[in-house]
């Protein structure tokens, strides 16, 4: 079976060849770096390594472009309420991005450029925009792009120029002709340090969000290239806005596929910096393993909405604590992949169909069942090596599980009393929740006449 991908841009799944026989690039938007990560930051970058890890296993060299971000108003203006630099902010919270990526197991990719270090590109692209009257320079300085003079505009998120227009949310303000306009080249403010402003054709300045990936994908990838990823917030305006100008300029499709990862929700909202219902990385590295908040994100399916919660990771820590007791009960053989067998089979066809994680990871379990059952070092081999292509079931077994069972007594016996607490108040969910932490942690609650007592799973 081929590889299947859906692609927002045609709204099916199609099947997948890239541009170059046998090399697949990709390019995906990384993050703006103002802060610290949160969990939805990292569910986009499993998602994406979990792509670019399955492209090398089906046989593709792989070109994988991450952005970074390091130029923006937020950017600017949290160095100035810290009384730092932009420079040292952004050096310091790329080091803490790529050791929160490291814990999670994320590959680094190919190139991760720095949007301050294509500047000369930017300006070239928004020099071909206005020489093709697709950019105009406003009253006020800044450099905008003309949506209506781009054919196709609104091909990504399926809507007209009027019905985004009835929905924009930015007034015309600064000289712009349409309030879909956006801008290419923002002109320096007299209050912003002097670091953030580049001479240009239009004056000092610096360049807008939407024309750093453009230029970068194009200088890294090339005018066309097989994949542009990120989240489905990106899709509209950032994602259209790439489409525009990168098109505009080179009137080539500037990628074949658009993949968009589904959110993370708090109560049903995304979470997300802005709103404030947001978990960074490492806070939740304090409670969780690196490997369950993987596990957590990679047994559902790129595309769909995650829910958050301490219940969905303590079942994430109990679900991935059964696969590594198969491969610590039964020692792995070192093994090559062989595709013909039938667990190996199923795990490759859900990954062909659109990288279909939840339905591989099932093809896990099955096998790790297999395992327990006959005793196989070659089928815990195969458990293994298949995990490993999803970044899952590397660490030695008997430490993930020992590590997951480091409750003393008197926290066992907190915890317990803490659920007949809230089992006495009627919360039958935290008595749940208390119940399924305690179980991931290797400890078994039993109910029974004389109260609850427990023993080691």
């Amino acid at each position: 079976m081929s590889l299947r991908i859906y692609s927002t841009l045609s709204r099916a799944v199609q099947t997948f060849a890239p541009l170059t026989p046998g090399h697949v690039r990709m390019y995906v938007c990384g993050m703006t770096v103002y802060d610290l990560c949160h969990l939805g930051h990292a569910r986009s970058m499993i998602a994406f390594d979990v792509v670019q890890r399955w492209l090398r296993a089906s046989g593709y060299a792989v070109t994988y472009v991450r952005n970074i971000t390091d130029i923006d108003d937020k950017i600017i203006r949290r160095a100035v309420e810290n009384g730092e630099s932009v420079r040292s902010l952004t050096d310091r919270m790329i080091d803490a991005l790529h050791a929160d990526a490291d814990a999670l197991g994320i590959e680094r990719p190919t190139h991760e450029p720095r949007a301050t270090d294509y500047v000369p590109q930017m300006l070239a692209m928004i020099g071909t925009l206005q020489g093709k009257g697709l950019a105009y320079q406003a009253q006020g300085g800044d450099v905008n792009y003309a949506v209506r003079q781009f054919p196709g505009y609104g091909r990504l998120s399926g809507k007209s120029l009027d019905e985004l227009n009835a929905g924009e949310r930015v007034a015309v303000q600064d000289g712009k002709r349409d309030p879909l306009d956006f801008v290419l080249w923002k002109s320096a403010k007299p209050e912003e340090p002097d670091e953030v402003k580049w001479a240009s054709p239009w004056g000092a300045g610096r360049p807008g969000w939407h024309i750093e990936c453009s230029a970068m994908g194009c200088a890294l990838l090339g005018e066309s290239f097989d994949i542009h990823g990120g989240g489905a917030d990106l899709a509209f305006p950032h994602h259209e806005n790439e489409i525009a100008q990168s098109e505009g300029a080179t009137g080539k499709p500037f990628a074949q596929v658009w993949m968009h990862n589904g959110f993370i929700n708090v109560d049903n909202e995304k979470m997300s910096k802005s709103l404030g219902n947001f978990f960074t990385i490492r806070d939740v590295l304090k409670v969780y393993d690196a490997e369950t908040v993987r596990f957590f994100v990679v047994r559902s399916h790129y595309r769909s909405p995650l829910n958050y919660s301490d219940v969905h990771l303590d079942d994430a820590r109990a679900a991935l604590r059964r696969l590594y007791t198969a491969l610590a009960e039964v020692a792995p053989a070192h093994v090559a992949i062989d595709w013909s067998e039938p667990h190996a089979a199923r795990f490759k066809a859900a990954m062909d169909e659109d990288f279909g994680t939840p339905d591989a990871v099932a093809a896990l379990f099955e096998l790790a069942s297999a395992v327990n059952r006959t005793r196989s070092a070659r089928a815990a081999g195969l458990l293994k090596a298949l995990g490993g292509l999803l970044g899952l079931l590397q660490a030695d077994p008997q430490a993930f599980l020992q590590a997951g069972s480091s409750l003393d007594e008197a926290a066992i016996a907190a915890q317990i009393a803490a659920r007949a607490a809230a089992k006495a108040e009627k919360n039958w969910a935290e008595a749940d929740r208390i119940r399924a932490a305690l179980a991931a942690q290797g400890v078994v609650l039993k109910d029974g006449p004389g109260g609850t007592t427990w023993e080691a799973a």
